[in-house]
Protein backbone atom coordinates (compact mmCIF):
# COMPACT_ATOMS: atom_id res chain seq x y z
CA UNK A 1 0.00 0.00 0.00
CA UNK A 2 1.12 3.35 -0.76
CA UNK A 3 2.07 6.00 1.73
CA UNK A 4 -0.45 8.82 2.13
CA UNK A 5 1.50 12.02 0.69
CA UNK A 6 -0.06 15.78 0.11
CA UNK A 7 0.41 15.00 -3.21
CA UNK A 8 -2.25 12.06 -3.24
CA UNK A 9 -4.51 14.07 -1.29
CA UNK A 10 -4.65 16.96 -2.95
CA UNK A 11 -5.81 14.72 -6.12
CA UNK A 12 -8.38 12.83 -4.28
CA UNK A 13 -9.84 15.88 -2.91
CA UNK A 14 -9.83 16.70 -7.12
CA UNK A 15 -11.48 13.55 -8.08
CA UNK A 16 -13.84 13.69 -4.98
CA UNK A 17 -15.39 16.81 -6.55
CA UNK A 18 -15.51 15.49 -10.20
CA UNK A 19 -17.08 12.63 -9.33
CA UNK A 20 -20.15 14.50 -7.14
CA UNK A 21 -20.14 17.68 -9.90
CA UNK A 22 -21.16 15.83 -13.12
CA UNK A 23 -24.29 13.76 -12.24
CA UNK A 24 -25.25 17.04 -10.64
CA UNK A 25 -24.83 19.05 -13.70
CA UNK A 26 -26.78 16.61 -15.88
CA UNK A 27 -29.74 16.12 -13.06
CA UNK A 28 -30.05 19.96 -13.40
CA UNK A 29 -30.49 19.88 -17.42
CA UNK A 30 -33.52 19.83 -19.68
CA UNK A 31 -32.43 20.68 -22.93
CA UNK A 32 -29.27 19.01 -22.37
CA UNK A 33 -30.66 16.05 -22.03
CA UNK A 34 -33.42 16.23 -24.93
CA UNK A 35 -30.64 16.92 -27.83
CA UNK A 36 -28.16 15.29 -29.57
CA UNK A 37 -24.88 15.69 -27.48
CA UNK A 38 -21.57 14.98 -29.78
CA UNK A 39 -18.68 14.36 -26.60
CA UNK A 40 -15.03 13.04 -27.49
CA UNK A 41 -12.15 12.97 -24.84
CA UNK A 42 -10.01 14.80 -27.24
CA UNK A 43 -8.50 18.40 -26.40
CA UNK A 44 -9.64 21.11 -27.59
CA UNK A 45 -9.36 24.96 -27.90
CA UNK A 46 -12.49 27.37 -27.86
CA UNK A 47 -13.17 28.61 -31.24
CA UNK A 48 -11.93 25.00 -32.66
CA UNK A 49 -15.11 23.72 -35.35
CA UNK A 50 -16.57 20.45 -35.17
CA UNK A 51 -17.73 18.80 -37.94
CA UNK A 52 -20.65 16.54 -37.34
CA UNK A 53 -21.93 13.91 -40.00
CA UNK A 54 -25.64 14.84 -41.40
CA UNK A 55 -27.21 10.90 -42.62
CA UNK A 56 -27.37 11.58 -46.90
CA UNK A 57 -31.23 11.76 -48.33
CA UNK A 58 -31.28 8.73 -51.11
CA UNK A 59 -34.09 7.83 -53.50
CA UNK A 60 -35.55 4.36 -54.54
CA UNK A 61 -35.32 3.16 -57.64
CA UNK A 62 -37.94 0.77 -59.46
CA UNK A 63 -35.77 -1.75 -61.53
CA UNK A 64 -37.14 -3.00 -64.68
CA UNK A 65 -37.42 -6.83 -64.85
CA UNK A 66 -33.73 -7.06 -66.64
CA UNK A 67 -32.41 -3.82 -65.68
CA UNK A 68 -29.49 -2.38 -63.73
CA UNK A 69 -29.42 -0.36 -60.60
CA UNK A 70 -29.19 2.87 -60.52
CA UNK A 71 -26.02 3.95 -58.74
CA UNK A 72 -26.64 6.90 -56.02
CA UNK A 73 -24.00 9.36 -55.24
CA UNK A 74 -25.46 10.58 -51.92
CA UNK A 75 -23.69 13.81 -50.14
CA UNK A 76 -22.47 13.10 -46.71
CA UNK A 77 -24.61 16.07 -44.68
CA UNK A 78 -22.18 18.16 -42.41
CA UNK A 79 -23.27 20.83 -39.80
CA UNK A 80 -20.64 22.73 -38.38
CA UNK A 81 -20.85 23.68 -34.88
CA UNK A 82 -17.88 25.99 -33.52
CA UNK A 83 -16.77 25.42 -29.64
CA UNK A 84 -17.41 29.41 -28.83
CA UNK A 85 -18.45 28.98 -25.27
CA UNK A 86 -16.34 27.93 -22.29
CA UNK A 87 -18.66 28.50 -19.17
CA UNK A 88 -16.97 27.95 -15.62
CA UNK A 89 -18.10 28.70 -11.96
CA UNK A 90 -15.59 29.32 -9.38
CA UNK A 91 -15.67 29.07 -5.43
CA UNK A 92 -13.23 29.08 -2.73
CA UNK A 93 -13.16 26.63 0.48
CA UNK A 94 -11.06 28.58 3.46
CA UNK A 95 -11.03 25.30 4.86
CA UNK A 96 -10.16 22.27 3.16
CA UNK A 97 -9.99 20.01 5.68
CA UNK A 98 -13.94 20.17 7.10
CA UNK A 99 -14.90 19.15 3.35
CA UNK A 100 -12.89 15.94 3.82
CA UNK A 101 -14.44 15.25 7.12
CA UNK A 102 -17.95 16.35 5.74
CA UNK A 103 -18.60 15.33 1.92
CA UNK A 104 -22.07 16.73 2.65
CA UNK A 105 -20.50 20.56 3.06
CA UNK A 106 -18.87 19.57 -0.47
CA UNK A 107 -22.26 19.86 -1.99
CA UNK A 108 -23.05 22.70 -0.54
CA UNK A 109 -20.45 24.82 -2.35
CA UNK A 110 -20.99 23.36 -5.33
CA UNK A 111 -24.30 22.70 -6.28
CA UNK A 112 -24.61 26.31 -7.20
CA UNK A 113 -21.60 26.77 -9.26
CA UNK A 114 -22.36 23.86 -11.01
CA UNK A 115 -26.11 24.49 -11.34
CA UNK A 116 -25.36 28.13 -12.78
CA UNK A 117 -23.36 25.62 -15.59
CA UNK A 118 -26.47 24.26 -16.44
CA UNK A 119 -28.14 27.36 -16.15
CA UNK A 120 -26.13 28.98 -19.26
CA UNK A 121 -26.06 25.91 -21.51
CA UNK A 122 -29.77 25.91 -21.40
CA UNK A 123 -30.41 29.03 -21.97
CA UNK A 124 -27.53 28.91 -25.37
CA UNK A 125 -29.60 25.99 -26.56
CA UNK A 126 -33.24 27.67 -25.77
CA UNK A 127 -31.50 30.58 -28.04
CA UNK A 128 -31.14 28.26 -31.03
CA UNK A 129 -34.84 28.69 -31.72
CA UNK A 130 -34.68 31.14 -34.64
CA UNK A 131 -32.72 28.88 -36.56
CA UNK A 132 -35.64 26.44 -37.64
CA UNK A 133 -36.86 28.22 -40.49
CA UNK A 134 -37.87 25.01 -42.61
CA UNK A 135 -41.30 24.78 -40.93
CA UNK A 136 -43.20 27.88 -40.34
CA UNK A 137 -43.53 29.09 -36.75
CA UNK A 138 -47.18 27.89 -35.44
CA UNK A 139 -48.92 29.91 -32.58
CA UNK A 140 -50.01 33.69 -31.72
CA UNK A 141 -47.74 35.90 -29.77
CA UNK A 142 -49.40 37.16 -26.77
CA UNK A 143 -51.79 34.41 -26.96
CA UNK A 144 -51.75 31.03 -24.82
CA UNK A 145 -51.20 27.51 -26.01
CA UNK A 146 -54.46 25.58 -27.55
CA UNK A 147 -54.98 22.04 -28.51
CA UNK A 148 -55.00 23.25 -32.07
CA UNK A 149 -51.55 25.06 -31.58
CA UNK A 150 -49.98 21.31 -30.78
CA UNK A 151 -51.70 19.92 -33.25
CA UNK A 152 -50.47 22.45 -35.73
CA UNK A 153 -46.69 21.45 -34.40
CA UNK A 154 -47.21 17.69 -34.86
CA UNK A 155 -48.28 18.32 -38.19
CA UNK A 156 -45.18 20.55 -39.27
CA UNK A 157 -43.13 17.64 -37.94
CA UNK A 158 -45.02 14.80 -40.18
CA UNK A 159 -45.04 16.82 -42.80
CA UNK A 160 -41.39 17.54 -42.84
CA UNK A 161 -41.15 13.79 -42.67
CA UNK A 162 -39.57 13.57 -39.35
CA UNK A 163 -39.37 9.49 -38.87
CA UNK A 164 -42.48 8.13 -36.48
CA UNK A 165 -40.02 6.44 -34.38
CA UNK A 166 -38.33 9.66 -32.90
CA UNK A 167 -39.21 10.75 -30.16
CA UNK A 168 -40.70 14.51 -30.05
CA UNK A 169 -40.13 17.35 -27.59
CA UNK A 170 -42.18 20.41 -26.57
CA UNK A 171 -40.41 22.46 -24.03
CA UNK A 172 -42.28 25.91 -23.05
CA UNK A 173 -41.96 28.36 -20.49
CA UNK A 174 -44.19 28.36 -17.24
CA UNK A 175 -47.10 30.41 -18.25
CA UNK A 176 -47.42 27.92 -21.30
CA UNK A 177 -47.42 25.17 -19.44
CA UNK A 178 -49.48 26.16 -16.73
CA UNK A 179 -52.44 26.96 -19.55
CA UNK A 180 -51.70 23.47 -21.34
CA UNK A 181 -52.66 21.91 -17.80
CA UNK A 182 -55.76 24.01 -18.04
CA UNK A 183 -57.19 22.41 -21.46
CA UNK A 184 -60.31 21.36 -20.61
CA UNK A 185 -59.71 18.05 -23.04
CA UNK A 186 -56.45 17.65 -21.03
CA UNK A 187 -56.99 17.65 -17.81
CA UNK A 188 -60.24 15.90 -16.81
CA UNK A 189 -60.54 12.12 -16.06
CA UNK A 190 -63.57 11.75 -18.28
CA UNK A 191 -61.88 13.23 -21.53
CA UNK A 192 -58.02 12.32 -21.10
CA UNK A 193 -58.59 9.02 -18.73
CA UNK A 194 -55.65 8.73 -16.54
CA UNK A 195 -53.17 11.22 -18.27
CA UNK A 196 -56.17 13.86 -17.16
CA UNK A 197 -55.55 13.06 -13.89
CA UNK A 198 -52.17 13.04 -13.40
CA UNK A 199 -52.25 16.53 -14.70
CA UNK A 200 -55.05 17.68 -12.26
CA UNK A 201 -53.44 16.29 -8.74
CA UNK A 202 -49.68 15.43 -9.64
CA UNK A 203 -49.02 18.49 -12.07
CA UNK A 204 -47.51 17.11 -15.06
CA UNK A 205 -49.05 17.28 -18.00
CA UNK A 206 -46.26 13.94 -19.72
CA UNK A 207 -47.26 13.10 -23.63
CA UNK A 208 -50.12 14.96 -25.56
CA UNK A 209 -50.39 14.26 -29.25
CA UNK A 210 -46.94 11.93 -29.27
CA UNK A 211 -44.89 15.50 -27.73
CA UNK A 212 -43.12 14.70 -24.38
CA UNK A 213 -44.05 18.24 -22.49
CA UNK A 214 -41.05 19.69 -20.50
CA UNK A 215 -40.74 23.17 -19.30
CA UNK A 216 -37.80 25.78 -18.71
CA UNK A 217 -37.32 28.57 -17.25
CA UNK A 218 -35.08 30.23 -19.76
CA UNK A 219 -37.15 30.04 -22.60
CA UNK A 220 -36.43 32.88 -25.37
CA UNK A 221 -38.98 36.08 -25.10
CA UNK A 222 -38.78 39.16 -27.33
CA UNK A 223 -40.13 42.11 -28.31
CA UNK A 224 -43.25 43.87 -26.20
CA UNK A 225 -46.72 44.60 -26.57
CA UNK A 226 -47.01 41.53 -27.07
CA UNK A 227 -44.39 39.70 -25.93
CA UNK A 228 -43.58 36.33 -28.18
CA UNK A 229 -42.79 33.59 -26.24
CA UNK A 230 -40.63 31.33 -28.25
CA UNK A 231 -41.45 27.54 -27.31
CA UNK A 232 -39.78 24.90 -29.26
CA UNK A 233 -40.83 21.35 -30.59
CA UNK A 234 -37.94 19.42 -32.04
CA UNK A 235 -37.05 15.25 -32.14
CA UNK A 236 -33.23 15.15 -30.91
CA UNK A 237 -31.89 14.79 -34.44
CA UNK A 238 -32.85 19.02 -34.81
CA UNK A 239 -30.21 20.27 -32.26
CA UNK A 240 -26.75 19.34 -31.51
CA UNK A 241 -24.94 20.37 -28.35
CA UNK A 242 -20.54 19.39 -28.87
CA UNK A 243 -18.79 18.93 -25.67
CA UNK A 244 -14.65 18.37 -25.60
CA UNK A 245 -12.05 17.81 -23.28
CA UNK A 246 -10.15 20.89 -22.01
CA UNK A 247 -6.35 20.51 -21.40
CA UNK A 248 -4.34 19.89 -18.36
CA UNK A 249 -2.83 23.20 -16.38
CA UNK A 250 1.00 23.31 -16.53
CA UNK A 251 2.50 21.19 -14.60
CA UNK A 252 4.06 22.33 -11.72
CA UNK A 253 1.85 25.92 -11.70
CA UNK A 254 0.12 24.51 -8.41
CA UNK A 255 -2.92 23.68 -9.87
CA UNK A 256 -4.23 20.13 -9.79
CA UNK A 257 -7.48 19.21 -12.26
CA UNK A 258 -9.64 16.11 -12.64
CA UNK A 259 -12.13 15.25 -15.86
CA UNK A 260 -15.59 14.12 -14.74
CA UNK A 261 -17.32 12.39 -17.87
CA UNK A 262 -20.75 10.74 -17.80
CA UNK A 263 -23.52 10.06 -20.66
CA UNK A 264 -21.48 12.30 -23.85
CA UNK A 265 -21.09 14.81 -21.42
CA UNK A 266 -17.27 16.08 -19.78
CA UNK A 267 -16.50 18.63 -17.59
CA UNK A 268 -12.77 19.51 -15.78
CA UNK A 269 -12.65 20.32 -12.14
CA UNK A 270 -9.48 22.43 -11.54
CA UNK A 271 -8.28 23.30 -7.74
CA UNK A 272 -5.60 25.56 -6.95
CA UNK A 273 -4.61 27.57 -3.73
CA UNK A 274 -4.99 31.53 -3.66
CA UNK A 275 -2.19 32.54 -1.40
CA UNK A 276 -4.33 36.14 -1.27
CA UNK A 277 -7.31 34.40 0.71
CA UNK A 278 -5.41 31.33 2.47
CA UNK A 279 -8.12 29.26 0.44
CA UNK A 280 -8.26 26.07 -1.60
CA UNK A 281 -9.70 27.60 -5.08
CA UNK A 282 -12.35 25.25 -7.48
CA UNK A 283 -12.92 25.39 -10.87
CA UNK A 284 -15.80 23.48 -12.52
CA UNK A 285 -15.60 24.09 -16.68
CA UNK A 286 -16.43 22.87 -19.37
CA UNK A 287 -15.90 23.79 -23.49
CA UNK A 288 -19.09 23.52 -25.59
CA UNK A 289 -20.95 24.51 -28.31
CA UNK A 290 -24.40 24.16 -29.75
CA UNK A 291 -26.68 24.44 -33.17
CA UNK A 292 -29.70 22.82 -35.39
CA UNK A 293 -28.39 20.13 -37.06
CA UNK A 294 -31.44 19.14 -38.78
CA UNK A 295 -33.61 22.55 -39.66
CA UNK A 296 -36.69 20.18 -40.47
CA UNK A 297 -37.03 18.63 -37.40
CA UNK A 298 -37.83 21.58 -34.90
CA UNK A 299 -40.43 24.11 -35.05
CA UNK A 300 -41.12 27.44 -33.30
CA UNK A 301 -44.17 27.58 -31.05
CA UNK A 302 -45.36 31.02 -30.18
CA UNK A 303 -47.14 31.61 -27.54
Amino acid sequence: MGAITSSNVANAIVKLVAADALPVLVGNLVMGNLVNRDYEPVLAQAGDTINVPIPPTMVANNIAEGGTVQTQNPSLGNAQIVLNTHAEATFQIPDITKVLAVPDLLRIYMEPAVAAIAQKIESDLLALYAGFTANSAVGTAGTAITEATIDAAETALFLAKVPSSEQKFMVVDAATYSAWRQIPRFSEFQTAGDAGLRSLIDGSVGKIKDFFVFRSQFIQKTGSSPVTTHNMAFTKSALGLVVRRLPQPLPGTGAIAEYAELGNFGMRVVMSYQPNTLAQQFTVDVLYGCGVLRNSAGVQVNT
